[in-house]
Formats: C-alpha cells, sequence, structure tokens
C-alpha cells in the first residue's frame, strides 16, 4: 500500500510539473520535492524522466478517448448521441482544462514521439465512425466523413478553452464570469450547430 500511495503521488507531482513546464523544461528534482519524497527514491521508480512523461501523458491521453467512445454507445438516437458527446467532452475538460493544453503543447514540441505513444496506446474508435457511417446510410444525417465530423466537433470544444487568454480579452474584454457564462451555454449550443449542418 505504502509503494502504491508513492507511486500515486510521484505520477500526481510529475503531471503538475510537466504540465507547468513541459518535459523539456521540468527537472527530476522538481517532481520530488512536488511529492514530497527524495531524489533517489524517485529514480527508484522511474529511471528517467522520460519514462515518467510516458506515464503520465498515457494517463492523459486515456482519460479523454474511452469516455468519447462510450458517448456514441446504448439505444439513444443518433442526435441524442451527439449531444452526449459535447457535454462529455467539455465535463471533462471543464474538470481538467489543463489537459487539452498539456496534449496540443507536447505535441506541437515532438510530434513522432508523442504519435508513437497514441498509437501504443491502441484506443479503437471504431465503434464511432460505425455509428455515423449507419446514419448517413439512414440518410438520417448528410453525407460527410466520419473523421471530419469527429474534428469539426472536437474544434468547437477544444478552441476557446486552449485559446482562453485570447479568447476573453479579445472577446469579452477580460471578463471571465462573461466567458464561463458563454462556455457553459456552449454545452448546447455546439452540439446544436452540428446537429442543424448534418441534419438531413
Amino acid at each position: 500500500m505504502i509503494e502504491k500511495n508513492t507511486e500515486e503521488k510521484i505520477v500526481q507531482a510529475a503531471e503538475k510539473v510537466f504540465i507547468e513546464k513541459g518535459l523539456a523544461g521540468a527537472r527530476m528534482q522538481e517532481i520530488a520535492d512536488e511529492a514530497g519524497i527524495n531524489k533517489a527514491l524517485l529514480h527508484y521508480y522511474y529511471r528517467s524522466k522520460e519514462k515518467l512523461f510516458e506515464v503520465v501523458f498515457k494517463l492523459a491521453f486515456k482519460s479523454f478517448v474511452p469516455n468519447l467512445v462510450k458517448a456514441f454507445d446504448g439505444p439513444e438516437d443518433f442526435f441524442t448521441k451527439i449531444e452526449r458527446f459535447v457535454e462529455t467532452y467539455l465535463n471533462l475538460i471543464e474538470k481538467n482544462p489543463h489537459i487539452p493544453i498539456f496534449i496540443i503543447n507536447e505535441l506541437s514540441k515532438n510530434p513522432n514521439r508523442l504519435v508513437s505513444l497514441i498509437s501504443y496506446l491502441n484506443i479503437d474508435i471504431q465503434p464511432i465512425f460505425d455509428v455515423i457511417e449507419e446514419e448517413i446510410e439512414k440518410k438520417t444525417i448528410k453525407q460527410i466523413e466520419p473523421q471530419e465530423l469527429i474534428i469539426n466537433i472536437l474544434s468547437l470544444c477544444v478552441f476557446p478553452i486552449v485559446a482562453k487568454p485570447m479568447v476573453q480579452t479579445i472577446l469579452f474584454k477580460g471578463y471571465e464570469s462573461e466567458y464561463n457564462a458563454l462556455m457553459k451555454k456552449r454545452k448546447s449550443s455546439i452540439a446544436q450547430f452540428v446537429i442543424s449542418a448534418i441534419k438531413n
């Protein structure tokens, strides 16, 4: 139990440091200090910063994608699933606003390394594509590539989050309360926008 708690503390501390400073800027001593342990104990669990980063990145990525696949599961009609997909994703971002920024930042700095990590996770989103293609065949929705539909939805969800400082400053004159109010409304407005665009 002690070992498990220590490892959890290390991963939580590493997540905080990596999010603040990225892989390149993070130092093992900082992570040890954040976890409240000495550097020797940190190296006992994780020999290198890169190995620890892999653990943190995989956990961050896996915290998002499987939940999105589940959002398209179930007996409900397709448009209800889109509403649930958007709400699920925005709720995840609301609880972990740093995760999309962390993933995007690290992908831009070291794309090949992180793409290989994502491939290693072997997360299957084919069920989402199957649902979309089935609705196209039934002519419930217009002809659209499943990949494009998912990109459109994710872009609408993610951009205001990762660009919050710019969006809040330019569109809301710096007022966070107004920005937050709009983000709350977007849980329904994004879904309705997408549904209106694809509905036959």
